[in-house]
């Protein structure tokens, strides 16, 4: 009777098990990524997950997706070269700090090892300049952009 018992159990509960709806309703692809931290905030991502779009609230903006690579490379010497982006957009502001006379500004798609076989090219003036910093504003990159500071 007691077998009987729990076999009827088992069979109860598998019945039951086997009437349950499964679904995964959120997921990610993820393939690295990492946490910036500043002041009081921190954000945490991973490369790969598919929320491309833009999220805001509260005075702050989070721009999800993929982008190429733009940095700056920062020249012995030269004045601190610094990139913005613009959420809304996408588009990049270069800027350094003045007094730069005689600086220029440069960029390149990739860089390369040894760093003689990188090919820069000169950003075309003009060059917008207030009176602490000089800047030039591009539309959002397609693949990467390195841009440094030179002296001709």
């Amino acid at each position: 009777m007691k077998k009987a018992l729990f076999t009827l159990c088992l069979i109860s509960a598998a019945l039951r098990a086997s009437a349950q709806t499964y679904s995964i309703d959120w997921h990610s692809i993820d393939g690295g990524g990492g946490t910036s931290t500043g002041a009081v905030y921190s954000v945490s991502g991973s490369v790969g997950q598919p929320d491309a779009g833009t999220m805001s609230g509260g005075g702050y903006t989070l721009v999800g997706g993929f982008w190429g690579v733009v940095s700056a490379l920062q020249t012995p010497g030269a004045p601190l070269l610094t990139i913005t982006r613009n959420p809304a957009n996408g588009a990049v502001t270069v800027w350094w700090p003045t007094p730069a006379d005689g600086w220029v500004l440069d960029e390149t798609g990739g860089v390369t090892s040894p760093p003689a076989a990188i090919s820069w090219s000169q950003v075309a003036f003009p060059y917008q300049t207030n009176t602490s910093a000089i800047s030039i504003t591009v539309p959002s990159p397609i693949g990467n952009r390195f841009y440094r500071l030179r002296k001709p």
